[in-house]
């Protein structure tokens, strides 16, 4: 069986994801720069070496068709009901026979080498992670033996702590491997830098 990868995204209509960008560039911006990063994502994820699946949140629009967005042969799954790390938890779980990796939608930087090194990485880690400029993570990874145990609370989603309370979720001897830093793009500070680089 292959490796997993789970892109997780949310629905891209117009003023459902990308709220906080949507606050300083407005819904019609956000919306576009949603859809160009589903669409990137859904390229540079894809991969021989690995099976690639989409996680949709909201559940109804687990088989909506986004043409130019989400590939219609890329298999999908819902994401399901809860908080963002009571979904990744079920997915890890869900689909940890295999080393698993969850990654999000908005980083304009995402190389495929940057996923290879993540799952080379679960040759001899339980963990990895590729942490974000802002304190949370853009990459959560576990071999088979960790991902049956995952559990991902308390977490403070969304904050500067996000990567130190999900280290300290972890039990203390499992082995965790870090990727390089990344940003993701969830405001319009970050969305310019991005479109400087």
């Amino acid at each position: 069986m292959k490796p997993k990868l789970l892109i997780f995204a949310k629905s891209p209509r117009m003023g459902l994801a990308k709220t906080r960008l949507a606050r300083g560039v407005g819904k019609v911006a956000a919306w576009r720069t949603k859809r160009r990063l589903d669409a990137l994502t859904c390229r540079v994820a894809r991969s021989n070496r690995w099976e690639t699946l989409l996680a949709v949140a909201p559940q109804q629009d687990f088989a909506a068709s986004f043409p130019g967005v989400w590939p219609a042969n890329l298999r999908r799954v819902g994401q399901g009901q809860g908080d963002l790390g009571q979904r990744m938890a079920r997915a890890l779980i869900r689909f940890g026979r295999t080393p698993v990796c969850i990654i999000g939608s908005d980083l304009p930087d995402l190389k495929r080498a940057d996923l290879v090194t993540a799952f080379r990485a679960l040759t001899r880690a339980d963990v990895v992670l590729g942490p974000a400029t802002d304190g949370g993570y853009w990459l959560i990874g576990m071999a088979p033996r960790a991902a049956r145990r995952a559990q991902l609370a308390p977490v403070r989603w969304s904050s500067p702590h996000t990567l130190a309370d999900t280290l300290a979720c972890l039990p203390p001897r499992w082995r965790v491997a870090f990727l390089r830093e990344l940003e993701d793009v969830d405001d319009a500070a970050s969305l310019k830098r991005s479109t400087q680089r």
